[in-house]
């Protein structure tokens, strides 16, 4: 990861060097899949968190429910139980969609909203300061 920092900012020097604007974008994506099964109620929860860039936070909840679409009806088949595809979905700054709050009182245990855009901001700012340092 530093080796391609020292290469972005060599040709930012570059360019810098030449009179013209230069950017550094970073990407943060991070994304966890957990698989809650219950064998008392008969359920089973796929739930995919992910932290990526501001953009298409809506698009990414739509993708994930479709991108588990065929693992939803495999494991119902396999298990015989219910089975739901919960997308947690949070921008790198904390930005979430409408649903967000809905599919978050869906997750088994106490979630607060709050806590988890907190903690993907704190993240967030771990890995620039480590990036950009």
């Amino acid at each position: 990861m530093f080796h391609k920092r020292d290469k972005m900012s060599a040709r930012c020097r570059r360019v810098l060097s030449r009179g013209r604007r230069c950017r550094l974008i970073i990407i943060i994506i991070i994304i966890i899949i957990i698989i809650i099964r219950d064998n008392e109620k008969g359920t089973c929860v796929l739930i995919d968190v992910a932290i990526l860039g501001d953009r298409n936070v809506i698009k990414k909840e739509a993708h994930k429910i479709l991108k588990y679409k065929d693992l939803t009806i495999e494991i119902q088949r396999m298990w015989n139980v219910k089975t739901k595809v919960i997308p947690v979905i949070i921008g790198a700054t904390g930005t979430s969609s409408e649903s967000f709050r809905k599919y978050v009182s869906n997750i088994p245990g106490k979630q607060e909203v709050k806590e988890l855009q907190k903690t993907a901001i704190l993240g967030t700012a771990h890995i620039l300061r480590k990036v950009l340092m």
